[in-house]
């Protein structure tokens, strides 16, 4: 009996000196596993950069407030999501990351910037309230183009981690 069970069960596979893990169902596949990564920095960087806009926001103003938060957080997000997201742990190439990802902030702020800009031409006297919702709501258009290019450019290097 104990033979029969060591037969079928086969050897774990190594991958690069490391014991490989099997994943079941959908996370089998490395885009799905690196969504549901993504999606938790996302989470974490979407919080910073909100209460970093609403802090900021009656001194600056609302286009400032926006650029301000998005800046800050997008060093942590490349970092983390390098880190986390895509497995790089290497420090080779770390500067040219964060550069590059500078970059594809600099798209997300076009989006949620675009998105501020037409709510207060729509509505002129729109509420702090009202602003950060437009910038969540936009900020998930943001987040697609955003993983799209880490995943395809910047860490391209990776997409199968």
């Amino acid at each position: 009996m104990a033979s029969q069970l060591e037969q079928q069960a086969p050897a774990p596979a190594v991958v690069r000196g490391q014991t490989a893990r099997r994943h079941r169902g959908v996370l089998r596949y490395p885009v799905v596993r690196q969504l549901v990564r993504f999606t938790g920095v996302g989470i974490v960087c979407t919080l910073t950069s909100l209460g970093l806009y609403a802090l900021s926001r009656p001194w600056l103003g609302a286009q400032p407030a926006n650029a301000a938060a998005l800046i800050l957080t997008s060093l942590m997000n490349t970092a983390l999501n390098r880190r986390l997201t895509f497995k790089i742990t290497e420090r080779r190439r770390m500067k040219r990351d964060h550069l590059n990802g500078l970059i594809v902030i600099l798209v997300a702020l076009l989006i949620t910037g675009g998105s501020l800009a037409v709510l207060h031409w729509v509505n002129p006297g729109a509420t702090v309230a009202e602003e950060l919702w437009t910038t969540t709501l936009s900020g998930f258009a943001a987040t697609a183009v955003r993983f799209s290019m880490l995943r395809h450019w910047i860490f391209r290097r990776a997409r199968h981690r």
